[in-house]
């Protein structure tokens, strides 16, 4: 009972207008709050995510969640952390998925980059629900690793 309760607060967001036509403020049932709203040139404000960003910015919440639990638990001293994400959406096409994503994890301290890597390619894999739902809706999801500035080639 406690499970399902935790899941439905989870979910349970309320968006409302508080700047300009498409400006909103999105607040989930504890208060935390994330602002959401589109280019001037399309009528908005700017004063906001993108809508197709949050989605990008929920992939880098779910995996990075995932990669430093694993690492953590694997003993590794993680003194940095970052996440980099950038993707291409379809061309000429409404909605316009995303089509590619590509993540890169940078990470400074004591951290062996093979278990680093292994980590995100756990969380991207297997692990991540963002991941999962991108990836069933068609799109391809490549990540890099660096550590302590530099780039893992497994």
């Amino acid at each position: 009972m406690r499970v399902a309760f935790y899941l439905y607060i989870m979910a349970l967001i309320t968006a409302t207008n508080t700047h300009g036509d498409y400006g909103l403020t999105l607040t989930d049932a504890t208060g935390n709050t994330m602002t959401i709203d589109i280019p001037v040139a399309d009528g908005g404000t700017a004063k906001g995510m993108r809508p197709m960003q949050t989605v990008l910015a929920a992939l880098i919440g779910c995996s990075s969640v995932d990669v430093v639990s694993i690492l953590k638990k694997q003993r590794q001293e993680i003194t940095s952390f970052k996440m980099e994400v950038d993707g291409n959406r379809e061309a000429g096409k409404e909605p316009s998925l995303w089509e590619t994503v590509h993540l890169k994890f940078i990470l400074e301290g004591t951290i062996d980059a093979g278990k680093a890597y292994r980590a995100a390619e756990l969380s991207i894999n297997k692990y991540c629900s963002v991941a999962e739902t991108l990836r069933r809706a068609g799109a391809a999801i490549l990540f890099s690793v660096s550590v302590n500035g530099e780039v893992y080639k497994p």
